[in-house]
């Protein structure tokens, strides 16, 4: 997926290529599919409504799977490479705990093959934190046209790309628009990973010379070549995880978290007291905010645990609208427009506009404006929003898109600094430090289409620079 290639008419997206262009399916790529469909002899829905359950997810997904598991040499290479490293699983094991059941459920409620809901495992390690080279995001690996095209917002105040519920919706969108183009989930998966139109163009090609256009004999790029493999393998050993000698820890079959619409814009720290829990772990199951406080204009939904939502709707309940934002009051001075207030106190123009019943941009020296309070988060918090636990590589890391994970956030993070120099931009930058565009602009209260002036001083966390996978 984050290789998929966009171009962009009047009035839609194409996907890497013509949409209109019918895909032929080989006859061994269509016994597989035919296979996902007919391999039970009754409906996958049935068959999960009548699944005896024993409480741990990893055993849901087990009782659902069918999908053939081919003697591929990649297939047993990827099988061998979790087998040997157990601590790996475990480690996206103990990440997922708290969306898999969501995951699983809409996964089993468009009815669609339960295998690719380990897809995360291949795109991000289960860390809705990693982002690639290829400005991919998210668990799913969303490229922002991608996620555009598939109705997930982006903006200074939000990335759905990594909100795990809607990311994941957006996700299954374009899974079943991908298997109706192609009737042939290995195909799906292909264009997935490296676009609708180069899977194309690699069956045209082998059409074009005789050969097989079975999945496993196209010409396609080497991270699709490893992709597809690899979910084969995690599943094989899933579901034979026994067998294989792996363990996985239990996660219940049932909710853990619970999304909430609190119905306004609401501080981080704020609905972190109203539901009794570290502002850490709150952002830690919301990271689709990129500020302190949810979007004025929404989302205003938060992911909250479930053993706190009762306690977190009846705070919320009794708390003014508004007191869900810390304000303070700014003396404007001499030369200050709006525009640069609302940048500086990380908010908009619109929002100062309604919390002090304005509807024009002209301010007056000297006159006050009620603000957003500026919390500086602590280095816990900074730690917690740009890293997630190391983990050892998996096979598919070793191709050209690899997503970056980051380092454990449990100790202090010492600050480092870059001066602007000329020519600088915060792409240039970006890559210098192996960091992403957006963490620059957070940690110095910047937007992306700011300006760099020569000499200007930019803040950098060592841990989040470090460990570049």
């Amino acid at each position: 997926m984050r290789t998929l290639i966009v171009f962009i008419t009047t009035g839609f997206i194409l996907l890497s290529g013509c949409q209109t262009v019918a895909i032929k399916d080989a006859d061994a790529d269509r016994n597989i599919s035919t296979a996902n469909k007919t391999s039970s002899t009754i409906p996958k829905s049935l068959a999960r409504r009548n699944y005896q359950d024993n409480g741990d997810v990893w055993e849901r997904i087990r009782y659902s799977m069918d999908m053939p598991i081919p003697d591929e040499q990649l297939v047993n290479q990827y099988r061998q490479w979790y087998i040997d490293n157990p601590q790996h699983l475990e480690s996206i094991s103990q990440r997922a705990k708290p969306f898999l059941y969501l995951i699983v459920q809409e996964f089993e409620h468009r009815d669609l093959p339960i295998e690719l809901a380990l897809l995360p495992m291949v795109e991000s390690s289960f860390n809705p934190f990693a982002y690639s080279s290829a400005d991919a995001s998210g668990l799913w690996q969303f490229t922002s046209p991608m996620a555009s095209h598939f109705g997930l917002q982006m903006n200074w105040w939000y990335d759905g790309r990594r909100d795990v519920p809607a990311a994941t919706s957006a996700a299954l969108d374009m899974l079943e628009y991908l298997y109706k183009k192609t009737d042939n989930w290995l195909y799906a998966l292909a264009a997935y990973n490296a676009g609708e139109g180069r899977l194309r163009e690699a069956i045209r090609y082998n059409e074009a010379r005789g050969l097989s256009t079975d999945f496993w004999s196209l010409p396609l790029p080497k991270e699709t070549r490893q992709y597809v493999p690899q979910l084969l393998a995690i599943a094989d050993v899933i579901k034979n995880a026994q067998r294989y000698g792996i363990a996985l820890k239990t996660i219940p079959n049932k909710p853990l978290v619970e999304v909430i619409d609190v119905g306004s814009q609401i501080d981080i720290s704020v609905a972190a007291e109203l539901a009794n829990m570290p502002i850490a772990r709150l952002q830690n199951l919301n990271p689709g905010f990129n500020r302190w406080a949810t979007s004025p204009d929404g989302p205003h939904q938060l992911i909250v645990p479930v053993s706190k939502v009762n306690e977190f709707k009846k705070a919320l309940a009794d708390t003014d609208i508004s007191a869900r934002m810390k304000w303070s009051k700014y003396k404007i001075k001499p030369g200050d427009s709006i525009s640069a207030i609302a940048k500086r106190y990380q908010t908009t123009v619109s929002k100062i506009q309604q919390m002090n019943d304005i509807n024009s941009d002209k301010i007056v020296a000297g006159k006050f404006l009620f603000m957003p309070h500026i919390r500086t988060p602590t280095i816990d918090e900074v730690a917690l929003v740009t890293a997630q636990p190391t983990h050892i590589l998996s096979p598919i890391q070793t191709a050209s898109h690899k997503p970056s994970v980051m380092l454990n956030a449990s100790k202090p993070q010492a600050k480092d600094h870059h001066t602007v120099k000329v020519g600088d931009t915060l792409w240039s930058i970006a890559k210098v430090y192996k960091v992403s565009v957006d963490q620059i602009t957070s940690w110095n209260n910047m937007t992306d289409k700011d300006r760099l002036s020569v000499g200007k001083t930019l803040m950098f966390y060592h841990q989040a620079v470090k460990n570049n996978i």
